[in-house]
């Protein structure tokens, strides 16, 4: 089940799929601490799109290869406090939680980062009581180096260095 996963950048078309995903308070607990508005999320998708006119960075919708099924979404961006930094992260759908899928993505996400810049350190974000995020990120070899808060929200920040 969800061997293969494909990651295609989101395009104006790909609203809906963004604002069902967003809106769950569950699902956004970690990142906004409750789902997006119908307006927050507009404000954000459109953000999602310009960044989306970089050839090689972006959010990306994460799809089942054999179903073609609409799983989560994830990001390869530059760190917007340091572009020499990736910043990866991701959400998935509830029904797709623990299985192993943050894993598959973070998978990908980090040999996108590799072809893109082999050299370039890469980031992920999460809430600090986000036990399974860090849990994954570690594994990858991330290390933990800022916990507090950050634009008024808890946060931790941890890297993989590349060189």
């Amino acid at each position: 089940m969800y061997n293969t996963l494909e990651l295609k950048k989101y395009t104006a078309e790909d609203f809906v799929l963004f604002r069902d995903l967003t809106k769950e308070d569950d699902i956004m607990k970690y990142i906004s601490g409750e789902g997006l508005t119908a307006e927050q999320a507009e404000k954000k998708f459109a953000s999602i799109l310009e960044i989306n006119t970089d050839q090689l960075l972006g959010y990306f919708k994460v799809i089942d290869s054999d179903s073609q099924l609409f799983l989560g979404d994830c990001k390869l961006v530059n760190y917007k406090k340091d572009p020499t930094v990736f910043e990866i992260g991701y959400l998935l759908k509830k029904e797709f939680w623990r299985k192993g899928l943050g894993t598959k993505i973070c998978e990908s996400l980090l040999a996108m980062a590799r072809s893109i810049d082999a050299n370039k350190d890469v980031i992920g974000i999460i809430d600090p009581d986000n036990a399974a995020s860090r849990q994954l990120l570690t594994k990858f070899g991330f290390q933990s180096y800022f916990v507090g808060i950050e634009d008024e929200v808890a946060t931790e920040k941890l890297i993989l260095k590349r060189t």
